[in-house]
């Protein structure tokens, strides 16, 4: 691809709108106050089968990638494609992931000068990494990468695993509140459980249905599928902080599901928005089609307190 048609793509990019979500049905610190001061500000993707262009933020789409640096390889010597043979040392290339835009993510805290993140990953099983695929995350500077954009298309992987081989898709960044699913306080999830029951049995909906998330997002609290598994950062010690999450899940029904994605034949004013099922037609398109072992995600995590904000990642399924 020519270097001036992807500086044109940079130009024309629009970011796509956030989508239309219900209401929660109750104020959460009304009904259980125990969960005072618990809610976090979340940015929830929706990524949709599309054709970003390397100027859209978006999940699996082409990277806005400077000319002069070469595209990331692995070569591991522990990667290997599960029920095959080792792939072995040989470099396999990586494979864009996640890009997001500052003015996409208004939520999404940059490092002083950059206003783009990239997310790469190796597509094969690493071993001594969580069986994860190996990320590596970049931090740019829209304006200095546009100037000088690399022209092509970048190397394909020769090999892969494919649950890591993201379809492009374009994303809706929809900022808005939840609260702690997997990361409820030591022994508070146990001390609400008959108030959840009472909550399910009373209103006909589950805090954690209404309340939580589990679906690819900025901000927040990571997507668990297992208990939660929070780094500490290897040079200052502290805790760091969810970045996003890339979950193989995405509601096809409830609250979390965007009005605009009901399916039609339901009567929406009859059925409560935690019953509310997705349009068959559009289900086809709902998220980047990848399983992560088996409806797992990877978490990504930053530390803000050492000046180059160091990362890490975890992985469960």
């Amino acid at each position: 691809m020519p270097s001036g048609h992807m500086q044109q793509d940079t130009a024309q990019a629009r970011p796509a709108g956030p989508r239309l979500l219900a209401p929660i049905p109750f104020e959460v610190e009304s009904v259980l106050p125990e969960l005072a001061g618990m809610a976090r500000a979340v940015t929830l993707l929706y990524p949709r089968a599309g054709h970003p262009g390397p100027g859209d933020s978006s999940i699996g789409g082409p990277l806005l990638w400077p000319a002069g640096e070469p595209w990331p390889m692995c070569a591991e010597p522990d990667h290997y494609k599960p029920l095959g043979v080792p792939v072995g040392p040989e470099p396999v290339a990586m494979v864009p992931v996640v890009q997001l835009y500052a003015r996409d993510v208004p939520g999404l805290v940059f490092p002083d000068g950059t206003d783009l993140l990239q997310i790469l990953w190796c597509p094969l099983v690493h071993e001594d990494d969580q069986y994860a695929a190996n990320p590596r995350l970049h931090w740019r500077s829209t304006a200095l990468t546009a100037a000088d954009v690399g022209a092509g298309q970048p190397p394909r992987p020769h090999t892969a695993e494919e649950d890591y081989l993201p379809r492009p898709c374009t994303v809706s960044p929809t900022p808005t509140v939840e609260y702690p699913n997997w990361d409820l306080p030591e022994g508070l999830g146990e001390l609400l459980d008959e108030r959840f029951e009472a909550l399910q049995k009373e209103r006909g909906f589950d805090y954690f249905e209404v309340a939580t998330t589990q679906q690819s997002k900025v901000g927040g609290y990571p997507g668990w599928t297992q208990p939660p598994d929070w780094p500490d950062c290897a040079d200052c010690g502290t805790r760091m902080e969810h970045l996003l999450s890339v979950t193989a899940t995405e509601p096809g029904m409830g609250r979390w599901l965007p009005l605009d994605d009901r399916n039609p034949r339901q009567n929406q004013a009859a059925i409560p928005s935690w019953r509310a099922e997705a349009d068959p037609a559009a289900l086809d398109a709902f998220g980047h089609d990848m399983d992560l072992g088996d409806l797992g995600g990877m978490y990504f995590f930053v530390c803000r307190t050492c000046p180059d904000t160091p990362y890490t990642h975890r992985y469960d399924c």
